[in-house]
């Protein structure tokens, strides 16, 4: 799994999930800067998220997509929707998502739903617990992605 993808051969959509003002309390008064979360995926089980601070929002756009080109990660993906139950962690808040049958749809927090849609999921069932933070929820959404096994090794591990 952390073998590196070309992404040369992957046909990449972009999604900004969202633009947040954050600041710096610094002797002088407070700095602001503009926070941006963008996710890209190719709609067949790549997926990729990135941040990016900057002052202007063209530069943190920017920045967020090159750093989510640099994490681009293969989703296992068996009809439509995820292999089996998971729950992704991080920090605070924990993501728990379940396959659904065909036609159910992308059941999910607003800031979820484009980093579903980006791997090629079109049926699941979510539910996010604990913190929700923009950058908690979809980092624990990405993390439980990234743990997903093919139906194969779950099937080997059960009956083992």
């Amino acid at each position: 799994m952390n073998r590196k993808i070309d992404i040369s051969s992957l046909e990449l959509e972009e999604s900004i999930i969202s633009i947040s003002r954050v600041s710096k309390t610094v002797k002088g008064g407070k700095n602001f800067k503009l926070r941006v979360i963008a996710v890209i995926g190719d709609r067949k089980g790549y997926i990729g998220i990135g941040m990016g601070k900057a002052k202007e929002r063209m530069d943190a756009t920017r920045k967020a997509i090159e750093d989510a080109r640099k994490n681009i990660v293969e989703v296992n993906i068996v009809n439509g929707t995820i292999p089996h139950e998971i729950t992704g962690k991080y920090s605070a808040s924990r993501v728990l998502m379940k396959p659904a049958s065909k036609g159910t749809g992308i059941i999910a927090n607003t800031r979820i739903k484009p980093l579903l849609e980006l791997a090629g999921i079109e049926n699941i069932l979510t539910k996010s617990l604990g913190s929700n933070t923009d950058i908690n929820i979809i980092q624990a959404t990405f993390e439980g992605l990234k743990s997903l096994r093919r139906k194969e090794s779950v099937y080997k591990l059960l009956n083992s």
